[in-house]
């Protein structure tokens, strides 16, 4: 009696996999001339004259028996559909494109990681009088707009509105209906803030205000007005755009 071993695939994978197969990726790129290699044609004329692919590539390091690191780069972002997809694939999901192993999808998290850092650094560097809505969303798109989970800021205002500092209020939560007024308003009282810009992240991608998030607006808004304390604006920020309350005629 013969048994047979139930094996779970990834289909997607096993798909990717019959590409290599056909396709001659093979050839090593040490094989190639010399000013056709990444890290050498980077080299030899600079970071701009190397494509996304290449970089990656040099990042990535070497390849493996199948396949080069080129062509490896090249699934990455066909799998991911582009640059910016592939920066926002999880460390499981990457290692699911043929060729990337945990210590591959690790460096490039972490690149893509530290160029999130140089923009929050850079905008934060910026002098900003935050009653421009644009100006703020820029400071946060590269802090909240990427993250998988919701995140909840709230800005402390001086009189001249200028930040005081930011606080995050909450990460993970299903919907930004369950932040309680007191979780928001506590760090302005204790840091005597005149008032404050509520803002946060929707994983989705979508702009658009949920009817959780018209809520909440009107609640911290009412509440705002109590403590004497207003909320100036409240914002929905993405990794490529944001949505004012205030530029929308939302707020009370």
């Amino acid at each position: 009696m013969h048994f047979q071993k139930n094996i779970i695939v990834n289909p997607d994978k096993n798909k990717m996999q019959d590409s290599i197969t056909k396709t001659s990726f093979t050839s090593r790129i040490t094989d190639w001339p010399e000013d056709e290699r990444p890290r050498e044609k980077l080299i030899q004329n600079g970071p701009e004259a190397v494509s996304s692919a290449e970089l990656i590539a040099i990042l990535l390091g070497q390849g493996t028996v199948k396949i080069n690191a080129v062509d490896t780069a090249k699934l990455l972002l066909k799998r991911f559909q582009s640059l910016e997809g592939l920066a926002s694939a999880s460390l499981i999901e990457m290692q699911e494109v043929p060729g990337i192993g945990p210590a591959k999808a690790v460096t490039l998290l972490a690149a893509f990681q530290l160029y999130r850092n140089l923009q929050k650094e850079t905008a934060q560097k910026v002098v900003v009088k935050f009653n421009d809505p644009a100006a703020v969303a820029r400071i946060y798109m590269p802090i909240i707009g990427h993250l998988k989970k919701e995140s909840f800021y709230v800005i402390l205002l001086d009189s001249s509105l200028k930040k005081i500092r930011d606080v995050e209020v909450t990460r993970g939560l299903l919907n930004a209906s369950l932040v309680h007024a007191r979780e928001v308003f506590n760090p302005a009282i204790k840091y005597n803030a005149r008032g404050i810009i509520v803002l946060h992240n929707h994983p989705s991608g979508l702009l658009e205000p949920s009817p959780e998030d018209l809520k909440i607006t009107k609640r911290l808004s009412e509440s705002g007005e109590i403590l004497d304390i207003p909320v100036y604006d409240h914002l929905i920020i993405t990794e490529n755009g944001y949505y004012s309350f205030k530029e929308h005629g939302l707020m009370s």
